[in-house]
C-alpha cells in the first residue's frame, strides 16, 4: 500500500530533496571520520567452562560526548561451530537490551560476571584463540580484535585503527556504540540493507547505510527503508581463488554504517555488540551457515510460485471477478488474486465491507477459484481502528495487547483513523491476534495473509489525541495526512538520542511518522531498542496464526523483514515506481535479500506508482516473471495495469510467464534448497562463478539456481541486449538449437525484440520442466522434461540435477514416506555413449501421484552420425516401441567463433517416453561416428 509520505507531489518533492540532502550528508559524514576517546584496555581473560573465552574491558579515558562511558565492559568469544565465530561485548556490570532470545533463538551469551577485579581462574596469556576454520586474535591495550581465515592467514575483520587516522578506537556508551575495522582495498561487498543501491550489488564507497525500519518509499535511493539486515558478505580474490565470509552485527537498534572503501564503521545509538562471522568459503556455504543460525527459509506452498494479481483499487468484487476472467480470456497464467484494503468495513483489519464485497457472493467467488486451484489472499495492517463498536478494538483493550505511552495504550493513526499499534512482543498479543485471525478466517477462507506498514508506519509523530468536534479522517482527501491533535515528544533522551543516525535519509527525528521512541512494550521493553524488530514479531504471530488454522504451510507476505524474518514470510520490495530506474535497481534488493535468508522476494512488477509505459511493462514482465515472488500490483491513483491490459505485454506475459510455468517443478525445488541449505533461489552470477571477477559488481542480469541465466533489458528502446556470458556453454531455454560458448568469459549482444527474454542454461545441468499451464496446480500434473547440457561439442562430460516434489500444504517441507520424493538425476557423456539415470529417495509420492517422464534432451553433443542403440533399464528399445529418437544441429554465434575452432554439436531428443518419476531409471545410447 502506498507509503505514508504524503501526497504524490509532497512525495516526489521529498524524495528530490532527499537526494540533495543525502549527497551533502555523504560528504560532510563519511569522509570525515570522527575519533572518540581513546577506547578500552583489557585487564583480565580466561577460559569459560563451554569452551569460550570471557575478558573484562575498562575504558581508558572518560568523556562525554554522546554521554558517558560505560567503564566496564564484558568480552565474551566463542567458536560456536567449525564455521561459525561469536564475538559478544556488553556492559559488564549491568543487564542491556539485545534481540529477545525467545524472537531469534540462538546460544546464550555469557552471562555477567559478578567477581569483576578478583583473581581469576585459567587466566590466558595467548592473543590467539583457535577454531577450525577462524582465528580470533586480540591486543590489550588499546583493545581491538581480529578475525583471521585458518587457511590462508587472511584477516577477515581487524578492529585495531593502527594509528592510521582512518578510524578511532572502540566507543562503548548507553546511547551511543562505534567500532571499525579495516578492509582490504579488493574486497566486494554486500547486503547491509534494505536499500535501493543505485551502483548496483556492490557496496559503494562513501554511501552512508542507515539500519531502521522506516515506511518511506522504495524510490528512495540509499536510504533506510523497511527492513533492517546489519549483514555484509566479503568476496574476496586471495591468490587467483575466490573466498567469501560473512559478518551480522546482531543488534536492533538504529545504525548507520560508513563504507568506506578500505574500512568500515558502525555507528549505534543502542543496544550490544553481538558479532557472527561465518567463514564461507564459497557465498553459498556462507548463506548455509548464516541461516543455520538465523533460521532456514519458510517452506512455501506450491502455488505461491505461480503468477499473482493485486492493486490498491479493485473496489468491488465485481471488479475482481472481471480481473481474473480477463486473465483466463487473455490465456495469461495466474494463481494468486489479492485485495488490498478495498474488501475491508472501513479499512479495519478482519472486516469485510458487506456493500461492496457482500459475504455470500465472496464466499461463491471463493469457492469457484478454490475449485480450480486459485487462491486469495488480503492485506492486514497492525493498527486496530480505536473504535468502541469494533469487536477486534474490545477485545485488543480486553486482553491489553497494546503498546504503552505512560500507562494508556498509544495513540496512532494510519488508514482506519486513529490506531493503537498491537505489542508483539506480549504472548498475550500474539494468543489475541492468533484469534482475531481465527475468526477472520471463519468469516472469509483466505489462503495466506499480506501484513503491510509494520515497521511500524503512523500518518502522525508524537503525542496525540483524537480531536474534539471535527471528524478524523474526514473522508475527503487523501487518508494520510495527520488529522490528529499532536505535539512532539522530546523531554526523554529516547525520543532525542545524542546521536542522529540519518533517519530516512534525512537525519529525521527517529520518532518521526512512526511509534514514539519512548513508548514502552511488554515487559518494559522501549521502542527505542525494539523498533526495527516490529514486522518480524509481527510476522511470527502471524505465522503462528496461520498454522494453527487448519494445519495447513503458511504464506505470509511481509514489508518490513529483520534477521530472521524469511523463517517466516516472503517479501516484496515495497513502494516502487514505473521507471526503467526501479525496474533496474529490483534486481539488486532481489539478489541482496536472497544473501539475507529471505529468498522469496520479487518488486511490484510495472511499478506501484504510476505510471508505466507499455514498453516499460513489457520488459518487466519479462524480469518479474523470473521473480522468486512474481506479483503484479500498482497504486490506487495508477492507471489500471493487469497484465491484458495492452495486447503486447499480454503477448510478453504468455512468453515469459509461459516459461516460468514450465520451470515451476525447478523453482520449486530450489525453494526446497532453500529450506534445507539457506541457499538463494534468485542469485548474483559471482554464486555460481567466484573465481571470474567480471561479475562481481553485475547487477542486470541474475541466475536462479546455480545454471539458469536471465539476462533482461532493462533500458528503454532497445532491441539488443549486452549480456555477460561467463565461461562455459549456455543454451537459450526458449530455442534449444541456439548456443554460446565463452571460452574464459565474455560479453556477448543478444537479440531481444519486445516479446524476448534471454533465458540460458549453463552446462552440466540437469533442469526438470513441465507443460505448464494457466494455474500450477494444473501445470503440475502435466508430464515431465528432463534437459541435460553438456560442453558443446565435448567427447566427455557430466551433468546433475535434482528433482523435489511433496504434498505442498503440509506446514513442513521435508522427504518423508509418502508426502513427498527426492530426485537426483546423473548423466554422462563418455566415448560416444550418453548415460542417464536417476536415483529416487521415497518413491511411494511421486508414484502415487502417476508422474511420468515423457522426454529427454541432451544438448551439447559433438556432432555426429545419428544416435543409435538406445537402451533403457539395461535392455534394448525395438522399433515397435513409440520411443523416438531425433537429433537437431545446434546453431552457435558466429562472432563468438573468430579466433577458435569452430564449434559444433547437436541436440538430441528422445520422445515417447513414459518413465515413472518415482521410480529408478537408467537409458544409454550411442552417438554414430559420420561417414
Amino acid at each position: 500500500m502506498f507509503s505514508s509520505t504524503g501526497s504524490f507531489f509532497s512525495l516526489f518533492f521529498f524524495s528530490f530533496l532527499l537526494v540533495l540532502l543525502l549527497s551533502f550528508y555523504q560528504v560532510n559524514s563519511s569522509s570525515t571520520p570522527t575519533k572518540i576517546g581513546k577506547g578500552y584496555r583489557l585487564i583480565s581473560i580466561e577460559e569459560t567452562p563451554d569452551g569460550g573465552i570471557v575478558g573484562i574491558l575498562q575504558v581508558k579515558q572518560n568523556n562525554k560526548i554522546y554521554g558517558p562511558d560505560i567503564p566496564l565492559l564484558q568480552l565474551y568469544v566463542k567458536h560456536e561451530t567449525q564455521d561459525r565465530l561469536r564475538v559478544h561485548i556488553t556492559d559488564a556490570e549491568k543487564q542491556r537490551w539485545e534481540v529477545p532470545y525467545n524472537l531469534l533463538p540462538r546460544e546464550k551469551a555469557q552471562a555477567l560476571k559478578q567477581t569483576i577485579g578478583r583473581s581469576r581462574k585459567n587466566p590466558i596469556t595467548v592473543q590467539e584463540y583457535s577454531g577450525s576454520e577462524l582465528i580470533f586474535s586480540y591486543i590489550a591495550d588499546p583493545f581491538s580484535f581480529a578475525v583471521k581465515r585458518k587457511s590462508n592467514g587472511q584477516t577477515l575483520f581487524n578492529s585495531s585503527s593502527d594509528g592510521s587516522g582512518s578510524f578511532g578506537e572502540m566507543v562503548f556508551k548507553d546511547q551511543y556504540l562505534e567500532i571499525s575495522t579495516q578492509l582490504p582495498k579488493d574486497a566486494s561487498l554486500y547486503g547491509l540493507g534494505e536499500n535501493t543501491q543505485p551502483h548496483g550489488i556492490k557496496l559503494y564507497p562513501g554511501v552512508p547505510y542507515t539500519l531502521y525500519t522506516t515506511d518511506i518509499s522504495a524510490i528512495n535511493l540509499n536510504a533506510d527503508l523497511y527492513g533492517s539486515h546489519p549483514v555484509y558478505m566479503d568476496l574476496r580474490k586471495v591468490k587467483g581463488q575466490a573466498y567469501a565470509h560473512a559478518v551480522l552485527l546482531l543488534n536492533s537498534n538504529g545504525m548507520d554504517v560508513f563504507y568506506r572503501g578500505t574500512s568500515l564503521t558502525y555507528k549505534i545509538i543502542g543496544g550490544v555488540f553481538d558479532f557472527y562471522f561465518f567463514s564461507g568459503p564459497s557465498p553459498l556455504a556462507v548463506v548455509d551457515q548464516y541461516t543455520a543460525l538465523i533460521g532456514r527459509p519458510a517452506p512455501m506452498p506450491y502455488w505461491a510460485f505461480g503468477f499473482h494479481q493485486c492493486r490498491w483499487g479493485y473496489h468491488n468484487l465485481s471488479v475482481v471477478e472481471d480481473v481474473v476472467e480477463n486473465y483466463k480470456k487473455a490465456q495469461i497464467p495466474l494463481d494468486v488474486i489479492w485485495n488490498d484494503d478495498d474488501h475491508m468495513d472501513g479499512h479495519k483489519d478482519f472486516t469485510l465491507n458487506l456493500v461492496n464485497y457482500p459475504r455470500p457472493k465472496l464466499l461463491a467467488f471463493l469457492e469457484k477459484i478454490h475449485s480450480i486451484g486459485m487462491k486469495y489472499i488480503v492485506i492486514i495492517d497492525p493498527g486496530i481502528g480505536v473504535n468502541s463498536s469494533y469487536g477486534v478494538y474490545q477485545r485488543g483493550i480486553a486482553n491489553d495487547v497494546f503498546i504503552k505511552y505512560e500507562g494508556e495504550p498509544y495513540l496512532a493513526q494510519v488508514w482506519p483513523g486513529a490506531v493503537n499499534f498491537p505489542d508483539f512482543l506480549n504472548p498475550k498479543t500474539v494468543d489475541w491476534w492468533g484469534d482475531e485471525v481465527r475468526r477472520f478466517h471463519e468469516l472469509v477462507p483466505v489462503d495466506g495473509l499480506w501484513i503491510d506498514m509494520n515497521e511500524a508506519s503512523n500518518f502522525c509523530s508524537g503525542l496525540c489525541k483524537i480531536p474534539k468536534g471535527k471528524q478524523c479522517p474526514s473522508g475527503t482527501g487523501p487518508g494520510w495526512v495527520c488529522c490528529l491533535d499532536c505535539k512532539n515528544i522530546t523531554k526523554t533522551r529516547w525520543d532525542d538520542p545524542p546521536y542522529k543516525i540519518n533517519a530516512s535519509g534525512l537525519q529525521v527525528p527517529i520518532g518521526y511518522k512512526t511509534i514514539a521512541t519512548s513508548a514502552v512494550h511488554y515487559n518494559g521493553v522501549l521502542e527505542y531498542d525494539a523498533h526495527s524488530l516490529y514486522g518480524f514479531s509481527q510476522a511470527i504471530a502471524t505465522h503462528k496464526a496461520l498454522q494453527g488454522l487448519e494445519g495447513k504451510r503458511p504464506f505470509i507476505l511481509s514489508r518490513s523483514t529483520y534477521v530472521g524474518s524469511g523463517k517466516y514470510a516472503a517479501h516484496w520490495t515495497g513502494d516502487n515506481k514505473g521507471t526503467w530506474e526501479d525496474l533496474k535497481y529490483s534486481i539488486s534488493t532481489m539478489i541482496n535479500f536472497g544473501i539475507f535468508g529471505v529468498p522469496m522476494v520479487g518488486s511490484d512488477i510495472c511499478g506501484f506508482y504510476p505510471a508505466p509505459t507499455e514498453e516499460l511493462c513489457n520488459r518487466w514482465i519479462e524480469v518479474g516473471a523470473f521473480y522468486p515472488f512474481s506479483r503484479d500490483h500498482a497504486n490506487f491513483y495508477s492507471p489500471r495495469q493487469e497484465l491484458y491490459q495492452w495486447d503486447s505485454v499480454a503477448e510478453s506475459a504468455r512468453n515469459a510467464l509461459g516459461m516460468r510455468y514450465k520451470i515451476l517443478p525447478y523453482l520449486y525445488t530450489l525453494s526446497y534448497e532453500a529450506h534445507t541449505t539457506g541457499a538463494p533461489i534468485a542469485r548474483p552470477l559471482f554464486f555460481s562463478f567466484p573465481d571470474y571477477t567480471e561479475c562481481y559488481g553485475l547487477s542486470t542480469q541474475f541466475l536462479l539456481g546455480s545454471s539458469l541465466m536471465i539476462s533482461p533489458v532493462l533500458e528503454q528502446g532497445k532491441s539488443q541486449v549486452k549480456a555477460l556470458f561467463p565461461p562455459g556453454s549456455w543454451y537459450n531455454l526458449f530455442d534449444m538449437t541456439q548456443a554460446i560458448t565463452s571460452e574464459g568469459g565474455q560479453y556477448v549482444t543478444l537479440d531481444a525484440p519486445l516479446h524476448v527474454v534471454n533465458v540460458h542454461l549453463h552446462q552440466n545441468t540437469i533442469l526438470p520442466m513441465q507443460q505448464g499451464g494457466m494455474i500450477s496446480k494444473e501445470a503440475r500434473m502435466t508430464p515431465f522434461a528432463l534437459v541435460v547440457t553438456f560442453p558443446a561439442g565435448a567427447s566427455d562430460g557430466k551433468a546433475a540435477g535434482k528433482l523435489f516434489l511433496d504434498d505442498d500444504e503440509l506446514p513442513e517441507m521435508k522427504l518423508a514416506s509418502g508426502s513427498a520424493t527426492y530426485v537426483d538425476f546423473y548423466a554422462t557423456l563418455s566415448q560416444g555413449t550418453v548415460k542417464l539415470w536417476s536415483e529416487v529417495q521415497e518413491s511411494k509420492f511421486a508414484l502415487d501421484k502417476g508422474w511420468k517422464i515423457s522426454k529427454v534432451a541432451v544438448l551439447g553433443l559433438g556432432r555426429s552420425g545419428a544416435p543409435s542403440a538406445l537402451e533403457f533399464d539395461g535392455k534394448p528399445v525395438t522399433a515397435a516401441s513409440n520411443i523416438e529418437l531425433t537429433s537437431l544441429e545446434q546453431k552457435y554465434l558466429e562472432d563468438l567463433q573468430v579466433g577458435s575452432e569452430k564449434k559444433s554439436s547437436v541436440m538430441v531428443e528422445v520422445n515417447g517416453l513414459e518413465i515413472p518419476v518415482g521410480k529408478n531409471f537408467a537409458m544409454s545410447w550411442k552417438m554414430g561416428i559420420s561417414g
